[in-house]
């Protein structure tokens, strides 16, 4: 890739163009990402086949789902994206690859909640190298002007692998079994681990290769503090994390549409598992392309962050999710708010994913990316999951006619505090990325 001049030897204000191969390392990422995604979403969407041949109760098969995952999966998020910052990042994503894989045929085997929990929760550590090491990859690879686009592509994996997930539930789990499902998932992820281990290392004059572990983990620890000064140096990276927080408590309520769908909807799962697939694969994708390409677009002709078109989103979509959660059936409303809720979280991932990039030292980029994901997970998926799992049965104790609908209705709610920090975020934009600019240089000089 042609770089531009930076006296912080930074690509993020490079002017370049992406080289071919650029775009063919950014699918086989896209790919890994469906992988990761549909490895993730498997236990849920087999729910009532695992449930009942390991003979869980729901309270167990919520832990499997639940917190047993995000817990670890955020928690190392950071600590796998500062391993990222000073090791060969592609070997480490492989290994991450290969655990997870690994750990996902396994599962297929599980014959208790034990035998499923422990490959579940170490599931979560491998697949929490995955994106910050691919982001840190693909950053390298790509101009800065580009980084929305890069963004959007790498996370309509998203999408993809969730609807695949459905797809596989509807189509290939009738006539192969889940367990044979986890195994032939788990053996694909293990020959793509291969293949990416033996991807070159891109790191522009990395200062820790060769200069042995205990080396390299000093680093690590050295560059704690310098994620934190990045965070209280730039308001709009450190909002751009909580807009992405926010917006995740209204998809840890989506954690329970399944049993909303069935419970108080009445309606038959199986048709609408290959619908909702169906829609992930279309509304979602587009939701990532376009809202990488056009936050590109945003940023280019108003110098204001790519989040201000998630903004505009969440607005635009809001009075939706209000009346899709109180339909009370199939029809019109109900296709329109899953929609809705699929396209405005894949514009937010481009928007987000590449400001954060773009506000972080080079130093520390993918370790910033990894707080994003830890905070999300635990703090936005997490959290309103487990709130969610107590409102319903407060709700339900009190009386009320639809519980799940209530809970969804407050954490719909409550996630709208995302849209001024991604205001406040995207207007600080250009001021904080200027900022950062003559922070590097400085630190250079």
């Amino acid at each position: 890739m042609t770089t531009g001049s930076d006296k912080g030897g930074s690509q993020v204000y490079d002017t370049g163009k992406a080289s071919p191969g650029a775009y063919g390392f950014l699918a086989f990422m896209m790919i890994l990402n469906v992988l990761n995604i549909l490895d993730r979403q498997l236990l849920p969407t087999f729910g009532n086949e695992i449930k009942a041949d390991l003979g869980l109760s729901n309270g167990q098969f919520g832990l499997l789902t639940g917190i047993m995952f995000t817990l670890l999966y955020g928690l190392f998020s950071p600590f796998m994206g500062l391993i990222a910052d000073v090791v060969h990042r592609p070997r480490f994503a492989a290994l991450g690859v290969g655990m997870w894989s690994l750990l996902t045929a396994a599962s297929g085997l599980a014959k208790s909640f034990v035998g499923l929990a422990v490959p579940r929760v170490l599931i979560g550590v491998g697949e929490s190298t995955l994106t910050p090491t691919a982001l840190s990859m693909l950053a390298d690879r790509f101009p800065a002007r580009q980084l929305g686009f890069v963004s959007g592509f790498y996370y309509s994996g998203v999408p993809l692998g969730a609807g695949l997930a459905f797809f596989t539930a509807a189509v290939l789990g009738p006539l192969i079994g889940w367990r044979n499902c986890f195994l032939l998932i788990g053996g694909v992820g293990l020959l793509l681990a291969i293949w990416l281990a033996f991807t070159p290392e891109t790191r522009p004059s990395s200062p820790h290769a060769g200069k042995g572990a205990f080396k390299a983990v000093g680093t690590m620890i050295s560059l704690l503090p310098e994620v934190m000064g990045a965070l209280r140096r730039s308001p709009a990276l450190l909002l751009t994390i909580l807009g992405g927080i926010g917006v995740h408590l209204s998809v840890g309520a989506s954690q329970f549409d399944s049993i909303w769908w069935k419970e108080e909807l009445g309606l038959d799962t199986g048709p609408l598992f290959l619908k909702v697939a169906l829609i992930y694969a279309t509304v979602g994708v587009a939701g990532n392309i376009l809202g990488g390409l056009l936050g590109d677009w945003w940023l280019k002709k108003t110098g204001q962050g790519r989040s201000m078109l998630t903004v505009i989103v969440l607005i635009a979509f809001a009075p939706i999710g209000f009346l899709y959660r109180l339909t009370d059936g199939e029809g019109l409303i109900l296709w329109l708010g899953i929609s809705a809720g699929i396209f405005q979280l894949a514009v937010m991932y481009g928007g987000a994913l590449s400001t954060i990039q773009e506000l972080a030292p080079l130093r520390v980029r993918a370790s910033a990316v990894a707080v994003f994901i830890m905070g999300i997970n635990v703090l936005g998926i997490g959290l309103a999951t487990t709130v969610g799992g107590f409102m319903v049965d407060a709700f339900a104790a009190a009386g009320r006619e639809r519980p799940i609908t209530d809970m969804m209705l407050v954490l719909t709610g409550v996630s709208l505090l995302s849209i001024p920090a991604f205001y406040v975020a995207a207007r600080r934009f250009s001021a904080d990325r200027e900022a950062l600019r003559r922070y590097e240089a400085d630190e250079t000089a």
